[in-house]
Order: C-alpha cells, then structure tokens, then sequence
C-alpha cells in the first residue's frame, strides 16, 4: 500500500506519485469518499495526450459523473485497466488504484504536499 503522504495533491483532488521520469495519476481519498460508491470509470487510451487542467475521463458514482481533471501535461503510456472492470477498487484502496501512467510531462499543476492538500480540504469544508 503506497503511503498517502508520499503523492503530491492537486486542488481538483487527483494525486500525482513520480516514478522516474514518468508520473502516476489517482484519485485521493477524499475524492472518493465524497463521491460514494463508483459504479463506472471512463479513461483515455494509450498515446493520448494529457493537458493539465483538462479531464483525462471520469467516474460514476451511485450519486453523479465527475471529470478527472489532468494535473499534468503528457502523453499515456499506460492505464489501469483492472478498474474498468472493478471500479470499486478505488474505494477500496484510491492509492493503490491508479488510473494512468504519463511520460513526456512538459507542464504541471500547482502541486500540494500531502499537509497542504489537507489544510486545502479543511478550508473547502469550512
């Protein structure tokens, strides 16, 4: 299990875990949370282009469909193609259901430290 103070945090609650030169892209455990059990996940194909800022696809969940917004800039190497069919696994465990895998990042977000990212989430609920 990938310890969640290890990724960098983006506003729109994606996390970003380097790998290398490479970057891997989930959701965070407050994003899953909040949108309850994800029924479907929708994400691009290998070679795509990323944009930061952008939705890279989306989830559905019993109560809506929301982007997943691209914290990064790059092309896809590679998706997880387990949550497609078991999109649950996002809840089970968001850090280690990662959706895609980027090479080529030219252009980041903003990125958040993990303690950023929660001090962000405790003034979102204020």
């Amino acid at each position: 299990m990938i310890d969640p103070k290890e990724p960098k945090y983006s506003k729109s609650h994606e996390w970003v875990r380097y790998d290398g030169d490479d970057v891997v892209i989930g959701i965070s455990d407050y994003a899953q949370e909040s949108l309850g059990d994800l029924v479907f996940v929708n994400l691009p194909e290998v070679d795509d282009e990323l944009t930061v800022g952008e939705a890279l696809g989306d989830v559905e969940s019993v109560k809506a469909v929301s982007d997943i917004i691209s914290p990064v800039s790059g092309k896809v190497t590679e998706i997880n193609e387990a949550l497609l069919d078991s999109p649950e696994m996002i809840n089970e465990d968001p850090y280690d259901a990662w959706f895609v895998k980027v090479t080529d990042v030219q252009e980041t977000e903003d990125l958040l430290s993990a303690d950023e990212y929660d001090e962000f989430v405790k003034e979102e609920e204020a």
